[in-house]
């Protein structure tokens, strides 16, 4: 695979390594098992939900991670430490997997956050025909990415909604997907879509809101009736969707987003104070 370390070091199995030195990226082969993990303040965001993730991702291929949640964050605080950057995403990557000397790499990769103005004016996404194989778990799949890139550029769109073979949306190429109808929020069933972090931190601001959520996947043709729709992800947080192809939505003005947009950012700025 690509070399996509950047700054100026990457861990490479525990060690620090120049991100000139590209050896780690040369020898990986699939499965790539992998999570992205946003550090803000030199904190690594929902960091035990991640590894956790990385690990169910690889039970369900029926393979193990060896390295200790232990050994990973101490590799993380290197990371941070050596390269002195304390807000920018980084990459877990687990690779060699059935090698009694896995490849375990961990990374800056390239970070977009979106501006202030996005979140005033929402987003433009498209539906993409498309089911993942296996949704619960987190394993690299190139050339569906590159499909979808190709289809997100080619309509000037910010993410793309995936939709299976009946009809129904599943989750974004990259996100998780939420729906608004009257004071009622909608999202696929947790086995159908890969369990964003952050999708598991909306969730618990919906109950500690009482705002009822039901795990129930939209059809396409029933986009028309919504009051509003959000992505979730690490890099985004929760964004309003403004448009689905051609299908407007008041997602920016709609008062459950905002409940649930805010009391995002305040479960975040509560975890990055606990840990300091």
């Amino acid at each position: 695979m690509d070399n996509e370390a950047l700054l100026k070091y990457y861990i490479y199995n525990g060690e620090l390594v120049p991100t000139s030195d590209d050896k780690g990226f040369k020898e990986a082969t699939p499965p790539l098992i992998y999570e992205v993990i946003r550090i803000i303040d030199g904190v690594p965001i929902f960091l035990e939900g991640h590894i956790e993730r990385m690990r169910k991702s690889a039970e369900l291929i029926g393979k193990t991670i060896k390295k200790t949640d232990e050994e990973i964050t101490k590799e993380i605080h290197k990371l941070i430490d050596a390269n002195k950057e304390h807000n920018m995403n980084i990459k877990l990557l687990c690779t060699n997997v059935d090698s009694p000397n896995q490849t375990f790499m961990i990374y800056y990769n390239k970070t977009s956050y979106p501006e202030k103005e996005v979140y005033e004016k929402g987003i433009h996404t498209i539906l993409f025909e498309s089911e993942r194989e296996n949704p619960n778990a987190k394993i690299l799949n190139s050339d569906l990415r590159q499909r979808i890139n190709d289809e997100i550029k080619a309509k000037n769109a910010y993410e793309a909604l995936l939709v299976n073979r009946n009809g129904f949306i599943t989750e974004g190429s990259r996100s998780n997907m939420f729906f608004v109808k009257g004071d009622k929020v909608y999202t696929a069933p947790a086995g159908d879509v890969l369990l964003g972090i952050t999708r598991n931190e909306i969730m618990n601001v919906c109950r500690e809101q009482n705002i009822e959520v039901i795990e129930k996947e939209v059809h396409r043709d029933s986009l028309k009736e919504l009051d509003g729709a959000f992505m979730t992800g690490t890099s985004v947080n929760a964004l309003p969707i403004s448009t689905i192809d051609n299908i407007e939505l008041d997602s920016v003005n709609n008062s459950i987003i905002k409940i649930i947009a805010d009391g995002y950012l305040q479960k975040m700025q509560e975890y990055i104070k606990s840990k300091k």
